[in-house]
């Protein structure tokens, strides 16, 4: 199922990364600390349980879930989100939700490598 993700993924490029924290409300120093910061992604499976660990030298952040279950997140800048992670052609969509806003990243892999897109959803009212 989730399989082909289990394991230590060093980021390589992070495409629109500064828009999306521009996006967010992230400060400028943070976003520069954050752009620069390569960090080691591990994911692990235990049973149903997925656990998604990001460590680098600006943060460490964990999250463990099972597919299509609720949970709360403390993200990297400190918002408190609502998360559903499903699994959908391959690729793990994670759909954050916090004060009326919404964003999706997407982690699949690519070649060997995990790529992950951030982007916002921008609601029609």
């Amino acid at each position: 199922m989730c399989d082909q993700f289990v394991g230590t993924w060093k980021l390589l490029s992070s495409e629109n990364f500064e828009d999306y924290m521009k996006e967010l409300g992230v400060g400028f120093a943070t976003r520069k600390m954050a752009g620069v910061a390569k960090p080691n992604v591990t994911i692990s499976i235990n049973g149903d349980v997925i656990t998604i660990k990001t460590e680098s030298t600006f943060k460490n952040t964990e999250i463990s879930f099972k597919l299509g279950e609720e949970f709360d997140e403390t993200t990297a800048d400190d918002r408190k989100t609502k998360n559903v992670i499903t699994l959908d052609n391959g690729s793990l969509n994670q759909v954050q939700k916090w004060d009326g806003k919404e964003t999706i990243i997407k982690r699949k892999v690519v070649d060997g490598n995990l790529v992950v897109v951030s982007s916002f959803l921008l609601s029609n009212h």
